[in-house]
Formats: structure tokens, C-alpha cells, sequence
């Protein structure tokens, strides 16, 4: 690798696994003038050697035991202006940009750091790490004056002079100085944000007193920028940021990128094997979040996908679900409570029904989406997305009569074909939950007669509107969807980093137990399932005039199904309620879909 002849992996045997901070000292004892001008020459010549190798640092001073690969990346850090580092989930980068703040804050006095992120909480994590590394380092606790871990004030100082500090990734961030700028999870913060705000932060470089005297000028330092997130999608702005730095890299400059999959944490012990192949085989394994969480590999849509993933990602913009209410009593705060309904709101259950587990493309979905009357219309959001495998269709019938009644839902969209239709059956009977010790009234279709007539029962409330995979249906719904979304009309939840933050503030939350922190996250996880689905999707015009959605082989689209379903509905819904004047959908574009 140019510009690294210098480096030497392999450590150095000589040491006999001795410290050299435990080694005996042996200066000069003459006179006071020679001991103290030996001790600094010693000091001078220890920080030039670890300056050079910070990765010894770390093992000599700091007592940490390092990776291969995390020797070479802390090499990278400190030897580059600029570093950009694509991690796999499970290699600990928090870990280590936490390691090298500490490397950097010690062997250079008064280096300014700050840490942004997507998140507060997130940039927080590099402070948490700190304070776990100091803990089994009496040389890092030596070194620290203070630290504090508080989401206001998150922040560490050294007796040298330097610190690190976080700061929100916004326009209130102004007017911070730093020598060494670190965005986590760089794809969640915004570009302007890191060009107009965070990037104006390394104004003028560390300037120790020894650049006053004119045989150091040469020695000026240049402020550093680090960079580290997960692999995204290429239609995003981190993409290109990427191949900015790939392109500098390639040209011999000072700037460094490593993309490292997770082959590499399992071959270091960091993660297990039979954990991934577990997960892999799952039946909601969502290939496309593993080419890029696992694989550490950006994404990139295909020309004829219908939905585009930027469309989408623009309306994650619902911070909160609405969760079933036993959900509710995991967190016992004022704050976090159940939402009533609201005068004019309508809220719908969106059902694509599928059989038996373990087959390819073969699971219910079932949307809660929530509508609320504007000026033009309803607004649209999934406030609620959850998906089951398998299940009979008594089964299915009584989680989708649980879910109606948990969310005060209005209206039940189901599609009745093959597999839904015995739960269309199951639905227009009077039902018992043994579960829940109720007993159920039947329902029945108020959009299909015939559908109807399957009730026997007179008194059956009209809630189910009976969905029925044709062309021209499929058309209807794929263009339609795609409308709502364009117009900003639809609505997601926001995206899994946010969702964290979001649901931190909530006082109880963080002491919940990982199981109850799991099932609050899972609509959040689900709405990233739906858009990895509906950007598989790829349009294609048949020689009919159709536009044919289909996906691979492998890949699933029931979320899409029971969103698109549902979407249809609200519009049907707003056609009746409202004038037809602002909400025409344009059918130019016949689809269908495989």
C-alpha cells in the first residue's frame, strides 16, 4: 500500500511481553541539568515513536489488546487527512474511534475532538466507550480530569488540555472549534449540515509552541476529518462521497477508505458464524438490509425500479407508532400513552393473507394506517406494520380481529383470494379469543355482494372491503400508491437510527430489558422490510400497454401488498368524503405485477 513501507503489522518479539513503562530507568544522576534534559530527550523521542505508531500506543500504554485490522485502521487514522471507514454490524467502530480519540487526545496536548452523528445518541456511545476503556486502564483514567456521559452535556478532558465533545448534527451547532472532526453514521446526517456547519469547525490546526521557532515551521499540522458508517443505498449523497475520497485515495493524497465485511468479525471472534446463518435462513431475511449491513456494500437500485428509494425515504417522517395497547405498559410514563382517535380521523387494517411457513414469497402482512381529514383529502400514515409466517386461518382471522380492536380501527382490508378467503370465512362468523377470554361478532363485505352473501349473518357490521389480484386491479394500486407518495400524501415511520433517539426520551425506556426494547422497535424494523421490498420492485411495459411490477425471485412483496391495499382504500374512502377535484389518480400507466 503506497506510503506505508514503514509499517509493520507483525508485533515486535523482541519485547518478551515486557511494558516498557515498567522497565527500569537508568538517567544520568550527575547533575540535575543532565537528568532533566535525558528525560525529556527520552519523552521526545517515546512520543515520536508512538506518534508514528499509535497502534502501539494502545497495547504499551493504554494496556488494549487490538486486532490485526483495527491495528491497521488506527495506523490509517493518524497517518491520513482524510478516513472513511464502511463497517459490517459487529466490528466495533464505536470501539474503536473511541480508542483513537483517547490515542490522539494524549500523544498531542490540546487537540480540540468533536463527534457528530445522525443522533445524539449515537455520537454518545464514543463518551460511553471512553469511559468503559478508562475503567481497565489505570494510564486512560490517569490521564482523564473529567468525563460525563449526560445526553446535555456529554463530554471528556485531559490534564493536557485536550477534549472531545459531541454536538447535534444541525445549524445550532455553530461556532464549535475542533483539530479532529468525526461523523458516526455519516449517511444520517444531512450534507449541508456537514459542508456548511461541521466542516467549518477545523478553522486553524493544533499550533504547539515549537511552530514559533523557525526549524519547526515545517512541522504544521493539518486538522483531520474521520468518517465511519454502514454501507447505503447509491442513490444517496454518502455514495458519491465515497467515490470522492476512492478517487483522492487512488491519486497517492492523503485519504484513506476501507470497507470491511463481516467475514472479517467472524474470523476475529467478534461475531458468530451460526448466529448469521441462523438469521440468513429466516423466512423475513431481508436480503438487500444484509448486502449492505453484512456485506458492507452500497446498494443500487435497478433503472426500472417503480418506487424509488429517495421518494420513500423523504416520507419517513412519523416519529412515533401506535402500538397495540399492552405495548404501553412496558413503559409506565406520563408521556407515553395511547392516542385516541380524533374527531373525522379513520384508521384501517390492511391484510395480505398468505399460508403455509417456509415458502418463498409466503407471509401475512397486516398495515394499520391512520387517516386524517385535511382540506384536499386524508393524509395518510403506518402508524403499525407487522408480518406473521404461516398461521391458519383461524389463526389469522383472530390476530386481525385483535389488532381492529386494539387500534379502534373502522375498516378491515383483506384480500380474499386463495389463502384469504378462509380467513374472509373465519371473519364473517361470530369468533371466541381464548387468549383474550372475548367473543367476537361476525363482519361482512361492504364492497362485493357476492362476498356478502357468504355471511349468513343479517346483523353483521359492513367493515371488510374484499381486495382481488387482477391486472387492471393491480394497476390501479401500484399507480395509485406511487401517486400518494409523490404528493407527499403518505407517510412512514422514520428510520431505525431516529427511531432510537425517539424512543430514548421516553423515561424508562433504556432500562427496559433488550426483549421489550425489541418489540418496540420492530414497526420501525418493519417500514425498512417495506421500502427494501417496493424498491426490488422493478416496472416493465408489456406489449398490452401494462406496466408489469415484478421482483426476484427470492424477494418478497407482502408488506408492499398489504400497504398498497390499504393506500387504495383510503382513496376509495376519500372519493366518497371528499370531491374528486384534487385527488383524480392518474391511470395512464396500467401495472401488474407477478
Amino acid at each position: 500500500m503506497a506510503g506505508y513501507k514503514n509499517f509493520q503489522v507483525s508485533r515486535n518479539k523482541n519485547r518478551k511481553g515486557m511494558n516498557v513503562f515498567n522497565r527500569p530507568k537508568n538517567f544520568n544522576k550527575s547533575t540535575e541539568n543532565t537528568k532533566s534534559s535525558k528525560l525529556m530527550e527520552g519523552i521526545n523521542v517515546w512520543t515520536s515513536f508512538y506518534r508514528n505508531n499509535p497502534h502501539r500506543f494502545a497495547e504499551d500504554y493504554l494496556s488494549i489488546n487490538l486486532k490485526i485490522f483495527q491495528v491497521i485502521l488506527l495506523y490509517a487514522m493518524n497517518h491520513n487527512h482524510y478516513f472513511m471507514y464502511i463497517a459490517s454490524r459487529g466490528q466495533g467502530k464505536s470501539w474503536l474511534t473511541a480508542v483513537y480519540c483517547c490515542i490522539r487526545a494524549i500523544l498531542y496536548p490540546g487537540t480540540k475532538i468533536v463527534i457528530a452523528s445522525g443522533t445524539i445518541g449515537q455520537a454518545r456511545e464514543v463518551i460511553e466507550k471512553i469511559d468503559d476503556l478508562k475503567k481497565d486502564s489505570p494510564n486512560l483514567d490517569r490521564e482523564i480530569s473529567d468525563l460525563r456521559t449526560s445526553t446535555n452535556d456529554a463530554r471528556v478532558e485531559f490534564h493536557n488540555g485536550s477534549w472531545i465533545k459531541i454536538v447535534a448534527s444541525n445549524d445550532n451547532a455553530r461556532s464549535k472549534r475542533a483539530n479532529l472532526l468525526i461523523v458516526d453514521e455519516f449517511r444520517m446526517v444531512d450534507l449541508n449540515v456537514i459542508n456548511k456547519v461541521l466542516r467549518k469547525f477545523l478553522t486553524a490546526p493544533r499550533s504547539p509552541r515549537y511552530l514559533n521557532k523557525a526549524e519547526y515551521k515545517h512541522l504544521k499540522e493539518r486538522n483531520k476529518e474521520l468518517y465511519l458508517s454502514s454501507a447505503w443505498f447509491t442513490s444517496h449523497w454518502s455514495w458519491n462521497k465515497l467515490l470522492a475520497f476512492f478517487g483522492s485515495m487512488t491519486k497517492n493524497k492523503k485519504y484513506f477508505i476501507a470497507s470491511l465485511p463481516y467475514h472479517l468479525a467472524i474470523k476475529e471472534g467478534l461475531l458468530d458464524e451460526q448466529q448469521m446463518k441462523d438469521e440468513a435462513s429466516e423466512g423475513d431475511f431481508d436480503e438487500i438490509g444484509f448486502y449492505m449491513e453484512m456485506e458492507a456494500m452500497f446498494y443500487g437500485e435497478s433503472e426500472k425500479a417503480f418506487f424509488k428509494h429517495d421518494e420513500l425515504r423523504k416520507r419517513q417522517v412519523v416519529p412515533l407508532p401506535i402500538y397495540p395497547k399492552e405495548f404501553y405498559e412496558l413503559i409506565r410514563g406520563k408521556s407515553f400513552n395511547y392516542p385516541n382517535k380524533k374527531p373525522g380521523e379513520v384508521r384501517l387494517i390492511s391484510c395480505d393473507i398468505a399460508g403455509m411457513a417456509g415458502k418463498e414469497n409466503d407471509a401475512s402482512a397486516y398495515t394499520v394506517i391512520k387517516m386524517t381529514p385535511n382540506s384536499r383529502g386524508y393524509t395518510r400514515q403506518v402508524v403499525f406494520m407487522e408480518s406473521m409466517e404461516g398461521g391458519t386461518t383461524d389463526v389469522q382471522a383472530n390476530r386481525i380481529r385483535q389488532l381492529y380492536n386494539d387500534f379502534e380501527c373502522d375498516y378491515v382490508v383483506l384480500d380474499t383470494q386463495n389463502m384469504g378467503l378462509g380467513v374472509y370465512d373465519q371473519l364473517i362468523i361470530p369468533g371466541f379469543d381464548r387468549e383474550r377470554n372475548i367473543e367476537y361478532d361476525p363482519w361482512t363485505c361492504i364492497n362485493d355482494d357476492k362476498m356478502a352473501e357468504r355471511c349468513t349473518y343479517n346483523n353483521a357490521d359492513a367493515i371488510i372491503y374484499s381486495v382481488k389480484g387482477s391486472q387492471q386491479f393491480n394497476s390501479r394500486v401500484a399507480t395509485s400508491l406511487r401517486d400518494s407518495i409523490r404528493r407527499g400524501k403518505v407517510s412512514l415511520l422514520e428510520a431505525e437510527n431516529e427511531a432510537k433517539e425517539t424512543l430514548s426520551k421516553f423515561k424508562g425506556f433504556n432500562a427496559l430489558p433488550p426483549e421489550d426494547k425489541a418489540l418496540l422497535m420492530q414497526p420501525y424494523l418493519q417500514i425498512k422490510s417495506l421500502i427494501n421490498e417496493m424498491i426490488n420492485l422493478e416496472g416493465e411495459r408489456t406489449e398490452s400497454g401494462f406496466i408489469k411490477l415484478k421482483e426476484k425471485s427470492t424477494a418478497r412483496k407482502d408488506r408492499y401488498s398489504s400497504f398498497s391495499y390499504g393506500n387504495y382504500v383510503a382513496d376509495l374512502l376519500e372519493k366518497e368524503f371528499f370531491t374528486e377535484e384534487e385527488n383524480d389518480i392518474d391511470e395512464d400507466e396500467e401495472v401488474v405485477y407477478y
